[in-house]
């Protein structure tokens, strides 16, 4: 077993047993407590989840803020905590993902009777309770689950060793790769988000073996012990607090040059220009009556689903950036569209994949219509969007 959570609580007593009983009262998961009255074990889904709890701080790790991320309010009431819940599980297994989300639940259900902050002791991160309660609605994020962590490992115009914390608790190593730019680093989050996720779920590819991005791209992944084997200038002392095993990103021919492998999640970020969002604009304004005119009239087993894409504001670092989000259409509301973010924002976790969200009708920008999820080009859209136009 793996201890992978850390509740800390704001009261010095234990959630009383027999409401713990009570909410976790269900013929799925089986409870039970410890013979000190204080822990408890919980099956569910062929998983287990050990929860003990201990008092005062003696024996945990520093939760320093260069470490750890969370908001500032995380950090205030980490520190008033007295007591401890420390969840642990057995990682891997055949869904990877079972086990963790059975102890995020169990967390969340303990929130239900103490106040504190959820500690993740593979990712540094501290989660809020209201953080829990998304990460457990809504459709998975990789990012609600590991850190990357950026270090400057060498010299030169290319000196950033990138690399993830948090997925031991999958089962998995963590992955890493080497020599980085700055302007490498957001290209570089969304590749390692993507393979993290596959390893997440189980679905990683084999090691040694040359396998395809999702952008057609090729690269394979060597167990560090190997890989670091053929990187010069990066001096040993940059890998002390990082002595486990990682799984290193190379090229096809095991070397540490993946500039190419980047370029098509460079483009992702590229910045649209301002000419051309106000051009989209203008047309989805034009034809919006209609798109939700069909929208509301569509069949309940036609497979159309409906898209439209609106400003969010995100705060990375204290600062304000707006990002274009596409949401799938789920109703209307007095001059609103309501409906789900098809994928959560780039820079921050405040808008997650999966929430429910609702956007001005002035606001939308862009829109579009799949069919069995492929979109229609515009000849296509036009055609079934002219059918609601009044003669």
């Amino acid at each position: 077993m793996m201890e992978v959570y850390l509740l800390a609580t704001e009261q010095e007593g234990s959630a009383p047993l027999d409401a713990l009983r009570a909410s976790f009262a269900n013929d799925e998961v089986e409870f039970t407590p410890d013979a000190d009255g204080e822990g408890f074990t919980l099956r569910a889904d062929g998983s287990e989840v050990l929860v003990r709890l201990t008092r005062g701080s003696e024996g945990l790790p520093r939760f320093r803020k260069e470490v750890f991320s969370g908001s500032p309010e995380a950090f205030e009431r980490l520190g008033r905590a007295k007591a401890y819940y420390h969840l642990s599980v057995e990682p891997g297994g055949a869904q990877p993902t079972l086990p963790v989300f059975e102890a995020l639940w169990a967390v969340r259900t303990l929130l239900e009777h103490v106040q504190g902050v959820l500690v993740d002791l593979t990712a540094f991160k501290l989660h809020e309770p209201d953080d829990v309660a998304e990460i457990t609605e809504l459709d998975f994020d990789i990012r609600d689950h590991v850190h990357l962590h950026a270090v400057e490992a060498t010299e030169g115009d290319t000196p950033l060793w990138v690399h993830s914390h948090g997925m031991e608790k999958f089962g998995a190593r963590d992955l890493e790769i080497f020599h980085l730019a700055e302007k490498d680093l957001l290209a570089a989050e969304s590749f390692l988000h993507e393979l993290c996720t596959d390893l997440a779920f189980g679905q990683g590819p084999a090691l040694r073996t040359q396998v395809g991005t999702s952008e057609g791209q090729v690269f394979t992944l060597v167990p560090s012990e190997e890989a670091r084997a053929n990187l010069l200038g990066v001096p040993l002392d940059t890998f002390e607090g990082h002595e486990g095993l990682f799984l290193t990103v190379v090229s096809p021919l095991g070397r540490h040059n993946t500039s190419q492998l980047l370029e098509p999640y460079r483009e992702r970020f590229e910045k649209e220009p301002e000419e051309q969002t106000q051009a989209m604009r203008r047309e989805a304004q034009l034809v919006l009556p209609s798109f939700l005119a069909r929208f509301q009239r569509k069949g309940l087993m036609e497979p159309l689903t409906f898209l439209v894409r609106a400003p969010f504001d995100t705060h990375p670092e204290g600062n304000t950036v707006t990002e274009n989000l596409w949401l799938e259409v789920m109703g209307r509301d007095e001059g609103s569209v309501v409906g789900k973010l098809v994928d959560g924002a780039v820079h921050t976790t405040e808008w997650r994949k999966g929430a429910h969200v609702e956007v001005a009708e002035t606001q939308v920008n862009a829109l579009a219509i799949s069919r069995e999820g492929r979109a229609l080009d515009e000849r296509e859209l036009r055609e079934l969007l002219n059918a609601e136009r009044p003669m």
